[in-house]
């Protein structure tokens, strides 16, 4: 008696469903959230739980009406970020993926915010002052790249107690004040209020030129300070000002398990780290902050930065030559996955690792490899 009056139920709750799904009005598979989710819905889970069907329509129209998505001409999507205030840590100069995604969040109407290292702020400062980086500013529309605020930041510190007398007395960070994680954060929260995008490209190893099993404990131990906790850092500091829905990302490379000879000095490990609390971060930043947390494994690029590793000039190349995409990886082809992974058209993607690099990732050999010559 029970199981025929739950099968009445279901039969009921599926016969209201149809007819609200029928009554809504017809569109073009990519224009309306509702409308795609209606056609992607699984057939063999449809067809198994009425119950069920009901629970994840009633839920995908929900979640339909609360994400905004922008057509373009009614033709197709663009990534809309007009309104939405952006801090990105990890510029110093035009040539990175930092760069690369402040200008795809520029192009998308974000405002931008930049934390550059302490040390580079007054070469970075001049340099845009004088107009250098005109060329790489300049947008679609004509209009130069324009920065809200640029705070001077040093990841490897939380607060003034963590920095040692040799670091707080350097030269280099003479005249500059407020340049902790924490410091910044509050300078954030005091200049634009609540926040909706944090960007984490920050990445150094001391000794990255050395082999791993020729790294001391302190260079390990820098790489993974500077790299990967300091993206915990943030999320711990921005997390408070951030708005409900907003989204944080960082920069990964893929020797986070792959071998890659030469690419040393524990900064191996610190991305492993970073992917591994990326995973943790999307999960406890987004059930206290309701924030999603995820992160870009790119391709070799030869910006200043990767330069100090060295062979950058010979990953590049074996990249193009083995990537199932031949060509080589620009720094903005980065930076619009990144403008898509921080807008609402990814609002259900965290904890996700994108690989943004030619597709090299899936392959298993060099086409190069002497165990694909065939005999004559």
């Amino acid at each position: 008696m029970a199981l025929k009056s739950a099968t009445c139920i279901q039969r009921a709750a599926a016969a209201r469903s149809e007819a609200f799904l029928a009554a809504l009005p017809a569109a073009r598979v990519g224009t309306s959230p509702v409308a795609s989710m209606r056609v992607m819905l699984p057939s063999s889970s449809v067809q198994s739980s009425s119950l069920f069907r009901t629970t994840i329509q009633k839920a995908a129209v929900g979640r339909a009406l609360s994400v905004k998505v922008s057509a373009v001409n009614g033709s197709g999507l663009k990534v809309d970020l007009r309104g939405k205030k952006a801090f990105i840590a990890g510029v110093a100069d035009d040539q990175g993926f930092g760069w690369a995604i402040a200008k795809a969040l520029a192009e998308a109407g974000a405002e931008i915010s930049l934390g550059v290292w302490v040390p580079a702020l007054n070469i970075f400062k001049t340099s845009l002052e004088k107009g250098k980086f005109d060329a790489s500013r300049k947008l679609s529309d004509g209009s130069l790249m324009t920065f809200s605020h640029i705070y001077p930041m040093d990841a490897v510190f939380d607060t003034m107690a963590d920095v040692p007398e040799e670091v707080a007395t350097n030269k280099r960070y003479a005249g500059n004040k407020n340049w902790t994680v924490s410091e910044v954060a509050e300078s954030v929260k005091q200049d634009s209020g609540k926040i909706d995008i944090v960007v984490h490209s920050l990445a150094n190893g001391p000794e990255v030129v050395k082999p791993l099993l020729e790294t001391s404990r302190k260079g390990y131990l820098a790489a993974l300070s500077a790299s990967s906790y300091s993206l915990i850092s943030m999320v711990q500091r921005f997390g408070p000002i951030m708005k409900e829905g907003g989204a944080v990302i960082s920069l990964t490379y893929n020797a986070s398990n792959r071998i890659i000879p030469g690419y040393g000095g524990g900064m191996s490990s610190a991305k492993a780290a970073l992917e591994s609390d990326t995973r943790v971060l999307a999960y406890e930043a987004g059930r206290k902050f309701k924030v999603r947390v995820n992160t870009i494994s790119a391709g070799p690029l030869g910006s200043r930065a990767a330069r100090a590793i060295g062979f950058i000039d010979d990953m590049i190349r074996y990249s193009y030559e083995n990537s199932p995409i031949q060509k080589e990886l620009a720094a903005i082809e980065v930076g619009n996955v990144a403008a898509f992974l921080v807008s609402p058209l990814s609002s259900a993607v965290t904890g996700h690792v994108m690989f943004v690099d030619n597709g090299l990732n899936v392959m298993g050999i060099a086409t190069d490899s002497k165990t694909l010559d065939r005999p004559e």
